[in-house]
């Protein structure tokens, strides 16, 4: 006999058939009865995250999953590029400004999980257009070995990022693929008063100091294991990740001016092709288990239920001094900013 959850797919699937052929198989994309009885998520955590998040909603659920593992900026862009014929029913995991360009853009649908009644107003949409499943903060991940033979302190704040003695051992991905990034740039226009210009100025004294601009928001962390640079600029429980890879030179600090941070979201995408299967998706993502799975796959993100574990490995938010981190405003500055980052910094000649 097949196991439980092979046997509820099963007959979700022949639900859906027989659904089908009462309405002479017409129905719409993004209809009730178009739905596959699966879910297609673009997941933009760690490959590892995702990959623990799809299978334990299955195991959960009987509703199968997969996923492509994009980063913010990749997801944005396959998301806009499948507007009239979506390939993904959920977005699950990147910072929330990426989810609120996408709003901008009409690129998701509203959807208010009872599940979402749960969750501190801070970490969701107004609107319901995403909800917060995590928050990571912003940091610095240094390599002590590297920078003792610079005979550089480790960096404690934004200011100490500029030594000159740091030339081309600063890692940072780009803003326009990464939310990390991104999400240090916005950081700099909330410490500059919202001014967009002084968080170029910061960005312009920075650039020398930046070995590369990576894709991936975690690259960095990878980058200052081996050695390559000195401290990378990323989301703190990436270098805890790393750290717990055997690199034991690995030390995170956080900026005394004030830090960023990421609300992890999750939201339905506008037109998907299993829109129940993607709600049911997402009222499992904000219960307390499915937010207590990350620190089994190194992923130390703080959860947004109050009623789910947190991991003694997370940042304790309440001990950091946090920049005021405006995810809607941040969204609907994004595109402007990126090109602005572009064509005034990564371009620019590294003198």
């Amino acid at each position: 006999m097949a196991p439980p959850q092979t046997r509820l797919r099963h007959a979700l699937l022949m639900t859906t058939t027989f659904m089908l052929a009462g309405t002479g198989c017409t129905s719409a994309p993004g209809t009730a009865a178009a739905d596959g009885g699966k879910v297609v998520v673009a997941c933009g955590a760690t490959e590892e995250w995702c990959a623990a998040m799809t299978a334990a909603f299955t195991a959960a659920t009987g509703t199968g999953a997969e996923f492509v593992r994009l980063s913010s900026g990749e997801a944005l862009a396959r998301i806009k590029a499948g507007r009239d014929n979506p390939e993904f029913d959920v977005w699950h995991g990147g910072p929330a400004d990426g989810y609120a360009a996408a709003a901008g853009d009409g690129l998701l649908d509203p959807y208010v999980s009872p599940g979402a009644a749960g969750i501190p107003a801070r970490y969701k949409d107004a609107d319901g257009i995403w909800t917060g499943v995590y928050v990571g903060v912003l940091g610095f991940c240094g390599n002590t070995r590297i920078l003792a033979e610079k005979h550089v302190p480790v960096p404690e704040s934004w200011q100490s990022l500029l030594n000159p003695a740091l030339r081309q051992n600063v890692g940072i991905a780009h803003p326009s693929t990464s939310g990390t990034a991104y999400t240090a740039l916005w950081t700099q226009v909330a410490l500059h008063g919202g001014a967009a210009d002084g968080a170029m100025a910061y960005m312009k004294r920075l650039h020398p100091n930046v070995l590369q601009y990576s894709k991936s928001g975690a690259a960095p962390a990878q980058q200052v294991a081996r050695g390559e640079i000195g401290v990378g600029i990323v989301f703190s429980h990436d270098c805890v990740a790393t750290r717990e890879q055997g690199f034991t030179d690995l030390q995170v600090t956080f900026p005394s001016e004030g830090t960023g941070y990421e609300v992890g979201g999750v939201a339905l995408v506008k037109g998907a092709h299993n829109p129940v299967s993607a709600r049911r998706y997402i009222d499992w993502a904000l219960t307390p288990a499915a937010q207590e799975i990350g620190p089994g796959v190194r992923s130390y993100q703080a959860p947004t239920n109050p009623k789910a574990r947190r991991s003694d490995k997370t940042a304790d938010l309440a001990t950091l001094k946090l920049v005021d981190y405006d995810s809607g405003a941040a969204g609907t500055h994004k595109q402007e900013l990126i090109r602005r980052f572009d064509a005034e910094v990564a371009k620019a000649p590294k003198s």
